[in-house]
């Protein structure tokens, strides 16, 4: 975020943090996240390089269009064995999916950030 726009903000009684500061993840559970998401971004990288839409990358994995964008989303219910299948279905190499994981912004933008109103009590 821009120094001026949090400025903006904070004056106007926001607080900008990160997600796992939102969230109170751990250390741990913010990893998770990131893998997760690492290999959302490089699923849609790999379906989109092969011009495939979402149905038809569903077609190749024998899935649902519905599936391939929860996989794409990160969603919660689609686990890592499930995306790695995936990626390696559409071409991705194993190095592929090693830098992915090793850089896992790289694919898209920087992980991202929540603003939070902070709730002053106000004195009686």
């Amino acid at each position: 975020m821009k120094t001026e726009k949090r400025h903006r903000l904070e004056q106007a009684g926001w607080k900008a943090g990160s997600a796992s500061e939102f969230l109170g993840l751990s250390a741990a559970e913010e990893a998770f996240i990131e893998l997760k998401l690492a290999l959302a971004r490089s699923l849609r990288h790999h379906r989109t390089a092969r011009a495939l839409t979402q149905a038809g990358a569903a077609r190749l994995l024998g899935s649902s269009q519905s599936r391939v964008a929860k996989m794409e989303a990160g969603d919660a219910t689609v686990s890592l064995d499930l995306m790695v299948r995936a990626l390696l279905t559409l071409g991705a190499t194993p190095a592929a999916l090693a830098r992915a994981i090793a850089h896992p912004a790289t694919l898209s933008e920087e992980p991202a950030r929540y603003d939070t109103k902070a709730r002053a009590k106000k004195k009686p």
